[in-house]
Order: structure tokens, then sequence, then C-alpha cells
């Protein structure tokens, strides 16, 4: 047994020295004119090259959760010559989900127009999110309101992603205080519609890869389904990857360097 932890905690420490952590880098403004800021990990041996990108959102239903939380996560993608950038964004009630939606897009945006100095090659940009993670990246990557180009996106990543089809689900349960889903989401349903990703799929969308949990909530297993559906119209060979776990252990998976999750992720990232 102690073989095994010292072996474990040998790994994990090589893991930490491949890579360099950039902290706290600001890329923008809250609403309330607050700094944001995001993480940045570089592989340690990255002089001369032009490497690709994943930008990383966290999930936390919308209220909960921290950029902070996730080093294993940028720590490994270095690990395997993917530069990784983790931002944080205001969390409900403080912001709402059109806000916090803006926000990603400006930290894509500051990362298109800064990567390069941490030897990051803008055109290999791919954006992934866990949970409430996915919903933000892929409405702020979809729907032309936030500005991002389709075209300048090399493809979206969604790890059991929550909210993609959040206008069905609301007018089965309507947004209440609990969970702070009416400060997120308003009792409008056109905010609904304008927050679900589903609806802004078209032929220019960037490719997906999708990861859905065979033990996740019904409401994420449903969404997933719809969304898939919707893709399957404009990229027919997209089929989900379903994995045995259950929500969050999908994204604490990546705490270990030798999830199959990398390999199959730097090949979508080599197929462009």
């Amino acid at each position: 047994m102690r073989k095994i932890i010292y072996v474990s905690f040998g790994l994990l420490i090589l893991t930490n020295c491949q890579s360099v952590k950039h902290q706290d880098l600001v890329y923008g403004k809250s609403a309330n004119q607050k700094d944001l800021k995001l993480n940045i990990f570089v592989p340690k041996k990255a002089e001369n090259k032009k490497l690709p990108i994943l930008i990383f959102v966290h999930g936390g239903n919308w209220n909960s959760g921290n950029k902070d939380q996730y080093g294993f996560f940028g720590r490994n993608f270095a690990k395997k010559e993917v530069i990784t950038v983790i931002p944080e964004y205001t969390l409900s009630p403080k912001a709402n989900v059109d806000q916090m939606t803006s926000e990603i897009a400006t930290a894509i945006k500051w990362v298109k127009e800064n990567i390069e100095t941490y030897h990051g090659d803008a055109h290999q940009l791919f954006v992934t999110g866990h949970s409430a993670g996915g919903q933000l990246v892929a409405s702020a990557v979809l729907n032309p309101k936030y500005g991002i180009t389709e075209n300048s996106i090399s493809g979206i990543i969604l790890n059991d992603a929550a909210g993609i089809d959040m206008k069905n689900y609301l007018e089965k349960n309507p947004p209440t205080s609990k969970d702070d889903y009416l400060a997120t989401w308003s009792d409008q349903p056109a905010n609904w519609e304008q927050a679900s990703p589903i609806y802004f799929i078209t032929e220019k969308s960037p490719p997906i890869l999708i990861y859905v949990g065979s033990k996740t909530y019904a409401s994420i297993t449903t969404a997933n389904a719809n969304f898939i559906k919707r893709l399957n119209e404009f990229q027919p060979k997209v089929k989900p990857i379903i994995i045995d776990k259950s929500h969050i252990p999908m994204v604490l998976q990546y705490f270990w360097p030798w999830s199959e999750r990398f390999t199959e992720i730097n090949n979508f990232i080599q197929k462009k």
C-alpha cells in the first residue's frame, strides 16, 4: 500500500514539474467592474513551439465553483503539450447566464489576442466545459450575439454538459429561487432560448466532441440526446462517448494523467 502511495505521489510531482502556471492574469472586467482573471498552464519546454490551446470552463450549477480548483486539469493537459487556460466568471446571483457567457466570450477573445506570448497557436484554439461550463462555452461560441467567429474556434468539447437545451428543461421545470435559478435564467422563455446552445447549431459550427456519463442526471442525458439529434443534421458522424461515471467523476477523471480522455481529446485536436 505504501509503495502505491509513494508511486502516485511521485507521479503527481513529476506532472507538476512538467508545466509552468501563469496565475491570475486579468482578462477583462465584470459588469460590476471587478477584475476577471484566468490561469494559463504551459508545458515547461514550450520555447520555439506553437502549441494548441484548450480553454476549460468549470461547472458548479452556475452558482458555485472556482478556477483554482482545477489546476490538475491544466497541469495534465500541459503535460500532453496542450496549453490550457482556465478562466473565472461571475457566479449567480451576482450575474445572470447572459453576463456569465459574455465574460467567457471575453476570455476567449483575450486568449486569441494574447496567447502567442505563452507559445500558443491561436489557429488551434479549442474550448471545453464540464456541466454548467459546457453550456457557457457552447453558448459563447455558437450564439453570434457574443461576437465569436465560429471559424476561429477549432473545436468544442462538451463534458457531461448541463443546460445545452435549457429552454426545454425550464418549460417543464419553471425556475424558482432554489439554486439561484430565477436569478440565473429569469422567468422569460426568450432568455432561456438565447442561453440554449441547441438553437444555434448550424453548418458553420465547429466540430464537436461530446462526453456523457452513463450515471449522470436525467436532465443532462435528455439535453445531450436532444443536442446530438440537432447536431447530427450538420455533423452526422458525431456520436456521444458514453463513460461509466456519474456527473462529478466526469471531471475528476482528469486528475489522473493516464486517463484515456487525454488521448481521445489529443486525437480530436490533431485532426484539425
